[in-house]
């Protein structure tokens, strides 16, 4: 069973700092461009950011420029979102997705093949 499963999600004052984990299992991910996308109450699910399959390429959306950053550990089948200067409209569940083989350039969710669970993000001001 192929299963992305995400961790790390909590509570955080504004201007705060998080990490929030992915972990992929029932195969690997070190092919896919794996995502981070995100859903506020009463929102549409909206692109954070992805990197390659290398690691070597980011996409970020503008919102988060900056103060979001995407790594991945591969040996580890783990993708990760560090999440700094955290504002309150940044509140969102959290969610983790694989692109089979994939390009860092398609943003929109039903691109996205496999989908984590998702963690919640409460910043408070």
């Amino acid at each position: 069973q192929v299963q992305l499963v995400e961790s790390g999600g909590g509570l955080v004052q504004a201007g705060g700092s998080l990490r929030v984990s992915c972990v992929g299992s029932g195969r690997t991910f070190s092919g896919d461009v794996m995502g981070w996308f995100r859903q506020a109450p009463g929102k549409e699910r909206e692109f954070v950011g992805c990197i390659t399959a290398s690691g070597t390429g980011r996409n970020t959306a503008p919102s988060v420029k900056g103060r979001f950053s995407i790594s991945r550990d591969n040996a580890k089948n783990t993708v990760y979102l560090q999440m700094n200067s955290l504002k309150p409209e940044d509140m969102a569940v959290y969610y983790c997705a694989a692109q089979r083989g994939g390009s860092m350039f398609r943003i929109r969710s039903d691109e996205y093949d496999y989908w984590g669970q998702g963690t919640l993000v409460t910043v408070s001001s």
